[in-house]
C-alpha cells in the first residue's frame, strides 16, 4: 500500500483545514487508518485513528472536539478535518495504515504504511 497525504498549508489561528489521505496499490479496506504528527525537536504523537468500518474513532485529548477523522473506503482515501486550529497544531502531519487492524490505535509502530507527510502551519 502506498499512502499519500495531502491538503497541509499555512492557516491563521482559529481556522480550518482538510487533510486527505490517498491509498494506492491495495484496498484499504480492512485496515485501521490512523493520523500522526511530529513538530520540530518533538516525538511523532498519536492524533486520530479509524477502524476499517468507520463506526469507531478515536483522538488524542488535544483535537478532541476539533478534529474529525472519517473514510471513504469505495475511494481508498481517509480525511481529517480539522477545526479551530491552534499555532499548537503546527507539524508534519503523517497518514499511516494498519493492515492486521487488531491492536492499539496510539502507538507508531502498529502500523505497516506510512504516508509522506504533509506540513501544517498555524499562525497565532
Amino acid at each position: 500500500v502506498q499512502l499519500q497525504a495531502f491538503g497541509g498549508g499555512l492557516v491563521q489561528a482559529g481556522g480550518s483545514l482538510r487533510l486527505s489521505c490517498a491509498a494506492s496499490g491495495r484496498t484499504i479496506v480492512g485496515y485501521t487508518m490512523g493520523w500522526f504528527r511530529q513538530a520540530p525537536e518533538k516525538e511523532r504523537e498519536f492524533v486520530a485513528a479509524i477502524r476499517w468500518r468507520g463506526s469507531s474513532t478515536y483522538y488524542a485529548d488535544s483535537v478532541k472536539g476539533r478534529f474529525t477523522i472519517s473514510r471513504d473506503n469505495a475511494k481508498n482515501t481517509m480525511y481529517l478535518q480539522m477545526n479551530s486550529l491552534e499555532p499548537e497544531d503546527t507539524a508534519v502531519y503523517y497518514c499511516a495504515a494498519d493492515r492486521l487492524s487488531s491492536g492499539t490505535v496510539y502507538q507508531t509502530g502498529q502500523y505497516d504504511y506510512w504516508g509522506q507527510g504533509t506540513l501544517v502551519t498555524v499562525s497565532s
